[in-house]
């Protein structure tokens, strides 16, 4: 069995999930015959399974008795169980992180490729530390200073990810013209922030598109704003994770991996990608808008 070298918890703990799943499967268990043998809660069985739960190798040894894997299978996933107990570097700010953009950082850091649909808002990967800045004290009244300035590192922190000396992503992202229209933080920080989108479109692996406000009726509309991430192959030629689609709310966000919704979602991002403004015309209007705001 073949594993893959990744950053912090999240992401070993979806794929033991997955493995453990399958495992399960194979040798025609319920959740609650598992349960039953190994004299856990079904609770405890569903949150490894859905990589919620770090594990223990002598956990992972035990189902793996349960289930008949062999010994390989086992040693793999002994390891693997290990690797769920490591942290990356935004979980030193786990008491202001909430539990599902904690997952999401994960799969960030190891993502592969992105498409990036927003409407209103810039890319948090491409956000400036003062438009950031802006947008979290907005969402967070009342907190305090130090906790803010926290909030803005973890945003910061993400975004050198496209700046990073190796294994940078493939980023694509359409952003709707009312995010570059919307002086969020007043118009010396959006001019800031404008010249930051600029530049990074100079890069050959990050493209920007801007929904114009005349673009026709395109999926977006429907769709509203998501991520859609892809990640590395690993030596047996596949994907380390499945595709994953990310659409986040007010109070949660929603992790979409069935084939028939990541599709859904490409077929989307197709339509948006196709009916947005060339990169070229893309960093004229975010000029031009940055020159409007300068006057």
């Amino acid at each position: 069995m073949q594993t893959t070298e990744i950053t912090g918890s999240t992401v070993p703990r979806r794929q033991l999930g997955r493995y453990m799943r399958d495992l399960r499967g194979r040798a025609r268990m319920t959740v609650r015959a598992a349960a039953q043998e190994l004299e856990w809660s079904e609770g405890k069985i569903w949150r490894i399974e859905t990589g919620q739960s770090s594990m223990r190798s002598h956990d992972a040894e035990l189902m793996c008795r349960v289930y008949g894997a062999d010994l390989e299978i086992m040693g793999a996933l002994k390891a693997l169980a290990r690797e769920t107990r490591s942290s990356g570097w935004w979980h030193s700010y786990g008491d202001i992180i909430p539990e599902f953009l904690d997952l999401y950082i994960g799969l960030e850091e190891v993502a592969s490729s992105f498409c990036w649909y927003e409407t209103h808002l810039v890319p948090g990967l491409l956000q400036t530390e003062a438009y950031a800045r802006a947008l979290i004290e907005n969402a967070n009244p009342g907190v305090e200073a130090d906790e803010i300035e926290r909030l803005v590192s973890i945003r910061t922190g993400r975004g050198s990810l496209l700046t990073r000396p190796t294994a940078r992503p493939d980023f694509r992202a359409v952003v709707g013209e009312t995010a570059l229209r919307s002086p969020y933080g007043g118009a010396a920080v959006m001019v800031q922030q404008l010249e930051h989108l600029s530049r990074m479109s100079e890069h050959d692996h990050v493209q920007v598109r801007v929904m114009p406000f005349a673009a026709e009726l395109h999926s977006g509309v429907h769709s509203g704003p998501f991520i859609a991430m892809r990640f590395p192959v690993n030596a047996s030629g596949r994907e380390s994770e499945p595709p994953t689609i990310y659409v986040e709310s007010f109070t949660g966000a929603l992790y979409l991996d069935r084939p028939a919704e990541v599709e859904r979602y490409d077929e989307a991002w197709q339509d948006i990608w196709e009916k947005a403004l060339d990169g070229t015309a893309s960093v004229d209007l975010i000029e031009t808008v940055r020159r409007e705001l300068e006057t």
